[in-house]
């Protein structure tokens, strides 16, 4: 994905020996309170490597704490929560950030640094985990983004100089720099328009098939979920109501579903789907 790896000495996670589970995330029994609050109540998720599973729904569904949870930020009350095949409850803070750099994030709006240009905020990730020399730096950064179909002269441009598509573009290239095998993208088309949206949607699809990561997409958009998804899991109120396909929630027994789709307002016989076969094994 990126140029030869560095040796191990260089700060850079050394490659893992043999594929990752096919299940890479695995949720079962999933609990979270706040104090008397339950949100999360009894999450089974799955995950699969190469796929793109995306998790809809409304406001106050439990979107966001699970994604936390997911990403190790937050424990959960109860249950067991697997990454790569390990249970990560219970783990201490210095196991935890190990977890956490299995993970790209890719944040709603990017949310990238404003003071600071675009390679510097795409080399952030290396400068935090990594002994990289400047220039090791420059060279991983201009090929990523050059991967991701920006020229090196972006470098210099500060975040308030991009477009909306180069800003998503950038903090993906951040979100790929410790060539992480899971990508998670919260709310990717929050606040863009329809054209910008498909774009985004573009790239999930190709980042996925070029690097071969697994993606986790949190949203609440229906037409994206359709582009993308090769499962759609729909969450309300802290509880999964329906899964499968995207024509599986749409067609289904799940009255639920079927209501939260035509409550949208999105024709969802006429979005043209991006997302194809799996990323092989290997």
């Amino acid at each position: 994905m990126n140029p030869p790896s560095a040796d191990p000495a260089d700060g850079v996670r050394p490659s893992r020996r043999g594929p990752p589970p096919e299940d890479i995330v695995v949720l079962r029994n999933i609990r979270k309170s706040y104090g008397k609050t339950e949100i999360l109540k009894g999450i089974n998720l799955v995950a699969k490597r190469g796929e793109t599973t995306v998790i809809i729904g409304g406001s106050g569904a439990g979107k966001t704490t699970l994604l936390r949870l997911i990403v190790a930020l937050e424990q959960p009350t109860s249950g067991e929560l697997l990454i790569e095949g390990e249970n990560i409850v219970g783990l201490s803070e210095r196991a935890l950030n190990e977890v956490r750099q299995k993970f790209g994030m890719v944040y709603q709006y990017a949310a990238l640094l404003d003071s600071i240009n675009v390679f510097d905020n795409v080399a952030f990730p290396l400068v935090e985990h990594t002994k990289l020399k400047k220039a090791e730096m420059r060279e991983r950064v201009v090929h990523m983004l050059k991967e991701l179909g920006l020229d090196e002269s972006v470098c210099a441009k500060y975040p308030s100089e991009l477009s909306g598509g180069m800003r998503k573009r950038v903090g993906m290239a951040r979100a790929l720099m410790l060539e992480p095998r899971i990508l998670i993208y919260d709310e990717p088309t929050s606040g863009l328009d329809p054209l910008t949206s498909r774009m985004v949607d573009d790239l999930i699809e190709e980042t996925r098939v070029k690097f071969g990561v697994t993606s986790i997409v949190i949203s609440h958009d229906i037409a994206s979920c359709f582009r993308i998804a090769h499962q759609a899991i729909l969450l309300i109120r802290g509880e999964i109501v329906a899964r499968g396909t995207p024509d599986e929630l749409a067609h289904g027994e799940s009255e639920a579903a079927r209501t939260f789709i035509q409550q949208s307002g999105v024709d969802v016989t006429n979005v043209s789907r991006v997302g194809a076969s799996r990323v092989a094994p290997g």
